[in-house]
């Protein structure tokens, strides 16, 4: 038996090597299959490890968890709804809140202007879109923060 396998077979040798672990394989595949395995060395262990692997990947099951995980599950999926949906409410909440503070603030200024109709609306539109954009990188850094794999790590 030899060691070393040709590169230029190695991957044929994997395909056939696949096909036979899944039990796919077709008798003229087999006979070549085979004949890498009595041949070469490194085929023979390769196929005893798959092999192997396969009877114990099959033998595995699952362990059920214990009940106190199923009584809390419902509680942890309602929580994260909860939350989420709170997020979205005080996202909102703060960008109309902003928004009409600074519309009051540009109100008062317009009031007294000669300005154009369309310049009035293009710095409310200006307004509530710095408001939403401020909302959305403050909650964005909240999220990444309590996410931050590296926030223990000093720079």
């Amino acid at each position: 038996m030899s060691n070393q396998l040709p590169p230029a077979e190695k991957n044929e040798f994997r395909i056939l090597l696949m096909k036979a672990v899944d039990r796919e394989i077709t008798s003229d595949e087999e006979k070549k299959f085979k004949k890498y395995i009595q041949k070469y060395e490194a085929c023979n262990k390769e196929w005893r490890e798959f092999k192997n692997l396969k009877e114990v990947t099959q033998q595995m099951r699952f362990r059920n968890p214990p009940d106190e995980v199923w009584d809390t599950y419902w509680e942890h999926v309602y929580n994260r709804l909860e939350r989420g949906l709170a997020w979205v409410f005080v996202s909102i909440g703060t960008i109309i809140l902003l928004t009409y503070a600074l519309f009051q603030i540009a109100e008062s200024l317009f009031r007294d202007s000669q300005l154009e109709t369309i310049v009035k609306v293009a710095i409310l539109l200006v307004i509530a879109g710095l408001v939403m954009l401020l909302v959305s990188v403050v909650r964005e850094k909240m999220v990444l923060f309590k996410k931050d794999p590296y926030k223990e790590i000093k720079r």
